[in-house]
């Protein structure tokens, strides 16, 4: 647990996961946007927080009473668990499933790494602020987006940018005129020739303006692996971004029980998004969680692409968790299909959580695998 201290007050906070137990729950940036905003906002102002990794700076505003909105889906955990461990009132955070209405007097925000979803947050505070509100946005000088000052010279008005502390920045702004509607880069995309798929995805997320090399690798032994399933085989796309693995396997078997599962709530959005595009009268499932979905459903096949950053946390402990989730989500004769990096050694992690472990194919920079638990008759 990690305490942090605030001008008035302290919490107490825990990062979930058992992974990377160095790392803190909280860092200088939610301590700053804490700080500046304490001392910016009007009385009885509407505060909204965008972003909050896990809790800090919402839990550090309670006082004000904000919403809360993450695209994450380890904040829907994170915040209400460190709310009920510093004794404040259990908090569900919005995602952009289920965006909050306006009006907002102040929104608080982290910024984020990626300067096109950077772009969509401030369009999106433009058309969420109230006369005369206010945007606070701030994050670690060394994961803020290069061109970023451009961005929000183009998008809002910044009135103050504050000194740098402790390694990291903040600015204010005020409103400015783009908001979201008739914007062409809300949507970016891509065609699939294996699959005649056309893809499309929201600014979160990952390589939405092409297809990744990893999972160009992996595309092309799913129609194979889907062929040997049986009729209304049960499907899982595990860290779906787009939704284009699952979509690939539609496409070779409309007849499949599909469903999507990512920590975003704009991967989820889009991997829906293209289902209703490419295939509307098939029946898929999405869920914005943050691994398998909870509940008793066994999958025949699992697919993955796992990642191997968050935020600016490098390494393999994102999948070493999803490998044991899928693990225990596997029906008998299941199988996992991964894509990984040939550095990250993804046959040792593998074989810590299935019996059988198989490279299928590999190239100069990824490897697939599949892995089960036992042999099937048929692989």
């Amino acid at each position: 647990m990690d305490v942090l201290s605030l001008p008035h007050s302290s919490l107490t906070l825990l990062r979930p996961g058992g992974a990377y137990h160095e790392l803190k729950a909280w860092d200088a940036a939610d301590q700053l946007l804490v700080e500046r905003a304490l001392e910016v906002v009007p009385a009885d102002a509407r505060v909204l927080v965008i972003d909050d990794s896990f809790g800090a700076i919402t839990l550090g505003l309670s006082e004000l009473c904000p919403v809360s909105l993450g695209d994450s889906a380890t904040l829907a955990t994170a915040l209400p668990n460190n709310a009920v461990l510093n004794n404040l009132p259990a908090m569900t955070p919005h995602n952009w499933l289920s965006s909050p209405p306006g009006m907002f007097d102040l929104i608080v925000m982290r910024i984020p790494r990626q300067l096109d979803y950077l772009a969509y947050l401030l369009r999106w505070a433009n058309g969420a602020l109230a006369e005369g509100g206010q945007l606070l946005a701030g994050g670690m000088i060394k994961h803020i987006p290069g061109r970023s000052a451009a961005t929000f010279g183009q998008l809002v008005k910044t009135t103050c940018v504050y000194p740098a502390s402790r390694k990291a920045r903040a600015v204010l702004c005020a409103q400015g005129d783009p908001k979201l509607s008739g914007w062409p880069g809300l949507w970016q995309g891509y065609v699939v020739d294996q699959a005649g798929l056309t893809v499309e995805a929201l600014p979160a997320v990952f390589a939405r303006d092409r297809l990744d090399i990893g999972a160009r690798l992996l595309l092309d032994h799913i129609p194979g692996q889907v062929a040997l399933l049986e009729p209304g085989a049960r499907l899982l796309d595990l860290g779906c971004g787009n939704g284009v693995l699952g979509l690939t396997a539609l496409a070779a078997r409309a007849d499949l029980d599909l469903s999507f599962s990512d920590v975003s709530s704009q991967a989820v959005a889009s991997a829906e998004h293209n289902l209703r595009r490419n295939y509307p009268s098939c029946n898929a499932r999405g869920h914005h969680c943050d691994g398998v979905p909870e509940g008793s459903t066994r999958y025949d096949l699992i697919l993955l692409n796992p990642p191997f950053h968050e935020g600016g946390v490098v390494g393999d402990h994102i999948a070493i968790r999803l490998f044991e989730q899928a693990s225990l989500a596997l029906a008998p004769g299941g199988k996992v299909l991964v894509v990984g990096n040939r550095h990250l050694g993804y046959h040792r992690s593998l074989k810590r959580w299935f019996k059988v472990v198989e490279q299928i194919d590999a190239n100069a920079k990824f490897v697939v695998f599949k892995a089960g638990n036992q042999e099937a008759g048929r692989s």
